[in-house]
């Protein structure tokens, strides 16, 4: 019944062709080459799309009077046979445009001749960026160029989170050119390229597994891979032979790959499980179905056993370029096709024969502006290239080709072709949906393996704890909630997996140095923990903003020497002010028997009491507890003024007293590192730190004077010995660890001395790493948020209550007070002891100066002293407190209060009145001090 059904489609063909001979004598020909590798299958395949092109054409245009007459040659997988059949169809068959080469190096040797020949050059499968008709006007690509895909491609490995993407292509132009173009569009969103590999087409499988060896030994998972089909179908096969095609790993293709899986044996397939693809859309039509379905009818007519394709990407261009050509050529109106020959005759080389076509031109012109709806898509170029439009992604499952999104110029990604919601321009992986990747597993590829250190103390920063049952790590601690937060805030999802840095028993595999070297050696992609930011670190590993404090400080144990002190009562005034408040009481004391003697008892008696009296007084005035009680108004005003100042002296003592018995009782033991390496005094650091460089190379103490310690215990009791028992004078380390240390211990240690400027906490990468910049912006994010760092430090340093100020230094001495500090107070005191002093002088020698006269002139002024002073140590019995005491009847009173000196003949009676009134006074002066 197919026999029968392909006899009556052959007859069919025959009378149409028939019926349309006579029409056709009348035709314009237009004569057009065809240039493929007819040894290749895209060139076999190409050839039929083609045919079938020009008898639909005509077969729907039967009106038009212009006819395309083709001229198939054979490249020969060559650019010089390329070159050859491109010329022997301009000379010998003067054609005015050629349809192909198909590769790239073929095209532009060939475009090189259209220009020169006026031919109008149309390849639908040559897509190098650089064919561009700035440089060639008379090529036209009736395909997307390479370059097209590229935003694509950067936005599907931006979606994934991959900031490192290997590159492998082939050894062409083909390869080459798209690769320049990636590299810049990559820049563009922080994908690094770290490696490119470059196989060429002739490589054999040895060359091609040492290749893959080389990569299997880097860091980067993800591979693009850029090359035609024929060179992919013996990559991927020893790609999955050398167990690269498993879980961890993912592979991309382009567009040139994608378009010719149909091309590919199904044995190659099966070895590109997970890989995904990116091709232009096609969309399903009507006229589209019925196509393939002819085509494929076509194509096995009388063939046995021959191998059938699906629709090929390539051969649908193919099809809309003839077509595009037969309407401009029609469009043109074009009435012949003549060549103009060039003078040949002093030229040997051929070249120079070749005519100019008197239709290119105008055909060029009529092709670019050429508008419709293809089997491909809609034919529009664009400045001689086909405008570029939505592509397809796909995961290659089995035999077929899932799509799991598609991306477009205006929405980024999307999970529908006509996705009506996407408003903005979307990179998010969530718009695609879920590939199934490389190793048959829907885990992402590519997990960061970062390196977490191993330590035995202070876990608050890091923790790892082993299950029993599976004997898989838990990790937790403030670095790695802090990394956690920071990853929260990254605009792109970045998988990861932490690996503890540990030997087989679950050991420490080494120190912070060695660990951080990992990363250079590629064993691990990042480490996250307490790793401090040094320099020679960074020579290897490139460091983010820190996360936490800086600096390096010492620890030392605080003693209690003050309190045990029996004189500690001294200190808290110098010896100075001392011996200045006791001669400011003597002085006062003084001051006061003066003013007080001729009129107060208590400050009256033999010599010895009096000395007695002044300094009991004087002191007794430090304490308010003197009894003696001062009758002039000079004594109380100058003691008034003592009192002040006693007051204001008291209160200074007694605060610095207590103070020096509360805070001051703590000492720190040891201040400054260089009296302990003068000692020779023992030093404790934390062990596999960077501080035993530090220690060694700047602080140059004696490497054999190191002890290393793991725990806030260890520093514990390292410090309680002491350096003379088996323990050590001072720890250095890092603040946040000192910090947590005295959280725990500080009431009996302190953190003195200068901090040692470090950069903190960091996260370490690869040198070069885009990831780099990207997780700093977090961290500061993270830092900056006041309430989210205050919640992770509660739960972990929630018992951190206290904790010294690193940045200030512990006295060793509570300075005592100091005579300048009191100065204005015993200026004051002073003046106002010395002016009553000078008042009462005044007052004595104006009322007992006179009396001197009694003395002989003959007499010396010595005598005249001495009477002075035998008034001024008589009572003085005008005084108020004598007055009772004083016949009222005498004269001699003075009106303030002094009596007047009593005459010579007077003085015998006034003795007598005196000692028979003395106990009188006596009494009187009891009352009055009762």
């Amino acid at each position: 019944m197919a026999n029968l059904n392909h006899l009556l489609f052959f007859f069919l063909f025959l009378l149409l062709s028939l019926l349309g001979k006579q029409s056709m004598a009348d035709d314009v020909v237009v004569r057009v080459g065809v240039v493929l590798d007819l040894n290749s299958t895209k060139g076999e395949v190409a050839k039929s799309y083609i045919l079938m092109a020009v008898s639909d054409f005509y077969a729907v245009n039967s009106n038009y009077r212009t006819r395309l007459s083709l001229f198939i040659r054979d490249s020969k997988d060559d650019v010089i046979g390329a070159a050859c059949a491109a010329l022997d169809l301009m000379k010998n068959e003067n054609v005015h445009a050629i349809i192909g080469p198909q590769r790239t190096t073929e095209a532009k040797f060939v475009a090189k001749l259209g220009e020169k020949a006026h031919v109008p050059i149309l390849s639908f499968s040559a897509t190098s960026p650089f064919l561009s008709p700035n440089h060639n006007p008379f090529f036209i690509q009736t395909t997307q160029d390479d370059s097209a895909q590229v935003k694509a491609l950067a936005t599907l490995i931006q979606a994934y989170g991959w900031r490192e993407v290997i590159t492998i292509n082939e050894d062409t132009d083909y390869g080459n050119d798209l690769i320049l173009c990636l590299i810049d569009a990559f820049q563009e969103v922080d994908v690094r390229l770290p490696y490119r590999s470059v196989i060429s087409p002739s490589s054999k499988e040895s060359d091609i597994l040492k290749e893959l060896n080389n990569l299997k030994e880097m860091q980067t998972r993800i591979f693009l891979v850029h090359m035609r089909a024929s060179l992919a179908s013996k990559f991927f096969v020893l790609v999955k032979n050398s167990r690269m095609m498993s879980e961890g790993y993912a592979w991309i293709m382009t567009q040139g790959l994608s378009s010719s899986l149909d091309t590919i044996d199904s044995k190659v397939l099966d070895s590109m499980q997970g890989v995904l693809g990116i091709r232009p859309y096609i969309q399903i039509s009507k006229g589209l179905e019925d196509f393939e379905r002819r085509w494929k009818t076509n194509l096995t007519s009388g063939k046995a056993n021959y191998k059938t394709f699906g629709l090929n990407l390539i051969g649908l261009k193919a099809y809309d370029s003839i077509w595009a050509l037969a309407m401009a050529v029609e469009k043109a109106n074009i009435d012949n096709s003549s060549f103009l020959k060039q003078n040949a005759r002093e030229s040997k080389v051929d070249l120079a024969a070749i005519g100019v076509s008197e239709i290119g031109l105008r055909l060029l012109n009529t092709i670019a502006s050429t508008r419709f709806q293809g089997l491909s898509g809609k034919f529009y170029l664009v400045k001689g290239q086909l405008k570029a439009s939505t592509f397809e992604i796909f995961n290659v499952i089995g035999q077929t080709k899932r799509i799991i999104g598609y991306w477009n110029t205006k929405k980024g990604l999307s999970k529908e072709v006509d996705d009506i919601y996407t408003i903005a321009y979307s990179v998010s992986k969530d718009n695609l949906k879920q590939p199934v990747w490389p190793g048959d597993t829907t885990n992402q590829p590519k997990k960061l393996r970062i390196g977490v250190p191993a330590r035995d103390g202070f876990n608050e920063f890091i923790k790892i704890e082993w299950c029993p049952r599976t004997n898989k790590p838990k990790i937790s601690g403030f670095s790695i909630d802090v990394f956690l937060a920071v990853l929260h805030m990254l605009p792109f999802p970045l998988p990861h997996e932490f690996v503890p840095y540990v030997t087989k028993n679950g050991q420490s595999a080494g120190t912070y140095d060695e660990l951080l070297y990992q990363i250079k050696l590629k064993n691990f992609d990042a480490v996250v923990g307490d790793t401090t930011i040094v320099a020679n670190r960074s020579s290897y590993v490139d460091f983010t903003l820190p996360y936490s404090e800086s600096g390096v400080s010492m620890v030392v144990l605080m003693k209690d020497n003050e309190k045990k002190n029996i004189w500690i009562f001294l200190k808290p005034l110098s010896w100075e002010l001392w011996l200045a408040i006791g001669a400011a009481t003597i002085f006062t004391g003084l001051v006061t028997w003066v003013l007080e003697h001729h009129v107060n008892n208590k400050f009256r008696g033999p010599p010895d009491q009096q000395i007695g009296t002044i300094f009991l007084f004087s002191f007794a005035t430090l304490t308010s507890s003197y009894r003696e009680k001062v009758v002039t108004n000079l004594s109380r005003f100058v003691l008034i003024i003592w009192a002040f100042m006693v007051l204001i002296l008291t209160q200074s003592y007694t605060a610095s007293l207590a103070s020096m018995l509360t805070v001051q009782q703590l000492k720190p033991e040891f201040v400054d590192v260089k009296e302990i390496k003068r000692n020779g005094y023992f030093v404790g650091y934390h062990n596999d730190s960077f501080v035993r460089e530090l220690l060694i190379k700047q602080f140059n103490i004696d490497e054999s004077k190191l002890k290393p310690y793991r725990t806030p215990e260890e520093y514990d009791e390292a410090l309680s010995n002491g350096t003379h028992n088996g323990g050590v004078a001072a720890i250095f380390d890092e603040i946040p660890y000192i910090k947590l240390f005295l959280s725990k211990y500080g009431s009996r240690y302190a953190m003195v001395g200068p901090i040692y400027k470090t950069d903190g906490f960091g996260f370490a990468f690869p040198r070069g790493s885009p990831l780099v910049s990207y997780i700093s912006r977090a961290v500061l994010n993270v830092t900056e948020d006041t309430d989210k760092m205050t919640g992770i430090m509660r739960k972990y340093f929630e018992s951190q209550t206290t904790c010294v100020d690193g940045s200030a230094e512990i006295s060793t001495d509570s300075p005592s007070l100091g005579v300048y500090s009191f100065g204005g107070l015993f200026i004051i005191a002073g003046l106002t002891s010395m002016f009553s002093l000078l008042i009462h002088v005044v007052k004595f020698l104006h009322f007992h100066w006179p009396t001197s006269n009694i003395v002989p002139a003959e007499g010396s002024f010595w005598l005249k002293l001495i009477e002075l002073v035998k008034h001024f140590d008589q009572k003085d019995q005008c005084s108020y407190p004598f007055r009772k005491n004083v016949s009222p009847l005498n004269p001699k009173i003075s009106p303030d209060g002094f009596g007047a000196s009593p005459s010579i003949d007077d003085k015998q009676n006034h003795s007598r009145t005196s000692s028979e009134g003395a106990d009188n006074v006596d009494v009187y002066d009891d009352d009055e001090n009762l």
